[in-house]
């Protein structure tokens, strides 16, 4: 998608050459519409831990012990998804990803200052993972892909010839798929809630270059910020003794399981093109 933009941005930079030596002042009232694509690079959030509910009252944070009183995750945590049942040999980092969208706006200009708004939809696949390691040994990996964003952002911006530069900022919403993979063949594993979208803001800039007959080329960059509620994991006996961590006395119903961070960032590169009215 990138390289397609990019290419045929160059072809009808070439074709509105005539254009551009007539006039170098940019007119950016008025409406448009666009496309564009990108690259997702999510943020390193390394450490993030699971928590724990362990007696089941909605307070995450108990410690998770065996018989013996030892923490049965005292192997740690990674910020990635589980290759094996060993931290130290056993984890790959998060999935960045490629996004591409449409959008659609209307500018209106003040002399050399422009002010504009702008709704989004894009669809993406970034992943954001972390695991746990029990002294088992086993892991447990909770994963969220972002499948797709809507945002609405307000842009200020500096009208320069040809160019324009703008700062935007605004609320986003994410659509999520969430899920839930364990090494683990002995208990039960059931998941009891789910979240699987999220709001919160986007802020960026870019520079937008007008091209001649109506057409505009765009380069951007984005920071997005979610608020994710994340899936919760019940954890029952399944064929495991009754010693077992996650269902040793007084409580033998289960443990809740779910991630530590309840957000989700990733650092958006963007070209595109627009066409304005």
């Amino acid at each position: 998608m990138i390289k397609t933009l990019a290419c045929s941005a160059l072809a009808l930079a070439l074709v509105s050459t005539p254009a551009l030596a007539q006039s170098t002042v940019q007119n950016w009232s008025g409406p448009y519409v666009g496309i564009f694509g990108g690259y997702n690079q999510t943020n390193d959030d390394g450490d993030e831990i699971l928590r724990f509910d362990r007696n089941l009252d909605g307070a995450y944070g108990d410690p998770v012990n065996t018989a013996a009183g030892a923490n049965a995750f005292s192997p740690g945590f990674c910020g990635g998804a589980a290759t094996s049942t060993a931290p130290t040999t056993g984890c790959k980092g998060d999935n960045n990803g490629v996004e591409a969208g449409v959008r659609a706006g209307y500018d209106w200009q003040f002399g050399n200052i422009v002010v504009g708004a702008l709704a989004e939809y894009t669809v993406n696949n970034a992943q954001d993972s972390v695991t746990g390691f029990s002294t088992t040994p086993a892991s447990y990996t909770f994963t969220r892909e972002l499948e797709s964003t809507a945002a609405a952002r307000l842009r200020l911006g500096y009208a320069a010839g040809n160019a324009l530069i703008y700062g935007t900022g605004g609320y986003a919403y994410g659509k999520f798929d969430n899920k839930f993979r364990t090494s683990n063949q002995a208990n039960s594993f059931s998941q009891n809630s789910e979240g699987d979208d999220g709001d919160g803001w986007q802020a960026g800039g870019g520079v937008e270059y007008a091209l001649g007959r109506g057409l505009t080329f765009t380069g951007e960059y984005l920071y997005t910020s979610l608020d994710v509620d994340s899936p919760v994991v019940r954890v029952g006996q399944g064929t495991a003794p009754a010693t077992n961590p996650f269902v040793l006395a007084p409580n033998t119903t289960g443990t809740d399981i779910t991630r530590g961070n309840g957000k989700f960032g990733t650092h958006m590169f963007r070209v595109g093109m627009n066409y304005r009215f």
